[in-house]
């Protein structure tokens, strides 16, 4: 699938936003201690998705009842969902100069109850495009930093009219946005996901 920018100016995978608030002081604090730790800026990538795949619980998964969307707010409060997750992970990366875009899947419900968009990243090196999806392993669910071939959460399934949007967002698409500002809590928010873009 070719990925396509939704502008052609580089710069703006690198600016920061109310979202992407990589000029907040705890992504900075964050970003420069991960930094801390890599020899160049692709070791700080994967730092950086590991941090957020593996210490920032999907808040699913963790039962957690917040609802964060701010990138600030969610390494903050170490609570989001996918976008969320999203979020900090752009806002990490842009921290240190690396272009990142938000994307989309469309992927069927567990349960077989309608389809529910799925919100991952990616990365530019190179002078390539690499989707990473930061949203937190769990059983039946590996997902990996890479840029040899993906290691996504899901590979959508056309069977299902599951779908890869192609899409490059440099800032997070206006649906996604609109439900998370919106939603008092998780179950609230679970009734309400964009099913398509």
């Amino acid at each position: 699938m070719e990925l396509i920018q939704n502008t052609p100016d580089l710069s703006a995978y690198l600016a920061a936003d109310e979202v992407i608030d990589h000029d907040h002081p705890y992504v900075r604090d964050t970003a420069a201690r991960l930094a801390r730790q890599a020899e160049d800026s692709y070791a700080y990538a994967r730092l950086a998705f590991e941090f957020v795949r593996d210490t920032i619980p999907h808040s699913d998964d963790s039962g957690d009842l917040r609802v964060t969307w701010r990138a600030s707010d969610v390494l903050e409060q170490g609570t989001g969902i996918c976008y969320a997750k999203s979020h900090a992970l752009a806002a990490l990366l842009r921290a240190e100069d690396i272009p990142t875009a938000l994307c989309y899947q469309r992927l069927a419900h567990d349960d077989g109850s309608g389809h529910a968009v799925h919100g991952l990243v990616a990365v530019r090196f190179n002078g390539a495009w690499h989707r990473q999806d930061p949203r937190g392993n769990k059983p039946g669910v590996d997902a990996r930093f890479s840029l040899d071939g993906e290691r996504l959460a899901w590979v959508p399934d056309p069977e299902s009219n599951e779908v890869d949007y192609p899409v490059l967002y440099a800032e997070p698409h206006p649906a996604v946005l609109r439900v998370l500002k919106a939603a008092p809590d998780r179950p609230y928010l679970w009734k309400t996901l964009p099913t398509e873009l």
